[in-house]
């Protein structure tokens, strides 16, 4: 049984998440039809995230287990001629048998994308969340900083009451503003139920005036979600790397 570590991107727009369910479909059912067509057995992929509804991935993991000898070219070739335009097998390789997509990694990487502008752009519209407002850099990046460093983010996640631990760590949050295009790029060693949504909302309130940077350090302290500012929406999120090696996680900090 051979053990293969894969790297794919995907648009998230028509999917219902990452993860297989009932209500309708998701990447892994997709690649798990289209990877146990060319590899002739039924599969599993295991990811290394769930992701949501409209959210999407530059560089997503996942490990599938074989009794198959085809060739790693070969995969990503036969797989990729299977699957739809909006999903795309970028590497594959022969993984060690302890390796696990999602229990192997060391870190995340996400990124936010904006369209600062008064009119919509659109070649963007499911690709980033349109913001109408002047974003100013400057203080948006300051108050960034205040989420870096290890902290209880239980104020910036969803589902609180169903983690007993929700104290993560983020190693960088950088903003970049290019134009009328604007991102935000993440790095931590875990992210919560809705934590970067929640933390780019809560910059997007500070941006308004809604929220001061001085409170910030208050809100993780108290940890009440109402505090903390809206969930940007799902379609300007992107799940940018993984890291399974923690020097390159901490690389540049």
């Amino acid at each position: 049984m051979r053990k293969l570590k894969v790297t794919m991107a995907y648009r998230g727009t028509a999917y219902h998440g990452y993860q297989r369910q009932n209500n309708g479909i998701t990447i892994q059912e997709v690649v798990e039809r289209c990877a146990g067509k060319i590899l002739n057995e039924p599969v599993t992929i295991h990811g290394c995230s769930r992701t949501d509804a409209g959210v999407h991935a530059n560089r997503y993991v996942f490990h599938v287990e074989t009794n198959s000898t085809i060739r790693t070219q070969g995969f990503i070739r036969g797989v990729n001629g299977e699957l739809p335009d909006d999903i795309s097998i970028l590497t594959c390789e022969d993984a060690d048998p302890e390796f696990h997509a999602r229990f192997s990694c060391k870190g995340k990487e996400y990124l936010y994308l904006l369209h600062v502008s008064e009119s919509k752009d659109p070649f963007s519209t499911d690709l980033a969340c349109h913001y109408r407002r002047k974003l100013n850099r400057e203080l948006v990046y300051e108050a960034a900083q205040h989420f870096v460093g290890t902290h209880d983010f239980r104020a910036f996640c969803s589902n609180s009451a169903e983690n007993a631990n929700t104290v993560r760590t983020v190693y960088s949050f950088d903003v970049e503003i290019h134009g009328d295009k604007a991102q935000m790029l993440v790095k931590g060693d875990g992210f919560l139920y809705n934590m970067v949504r929640i933390m780019v909302g809560t910059l997007l309130d500070v941006n308004e005036g809604k929220i001061a940077v001085g409170q910030l350090d208050t809100i993780l302290r108290d940890g009440i979600r109402k505090k903390a500012g809206r969930t940007a929406p799902a379609h300007g999120l992107y799940l940018n790397r993984i890291f399974y090696d923690e020097a390159a996680l901490k690389a540049g900090l």
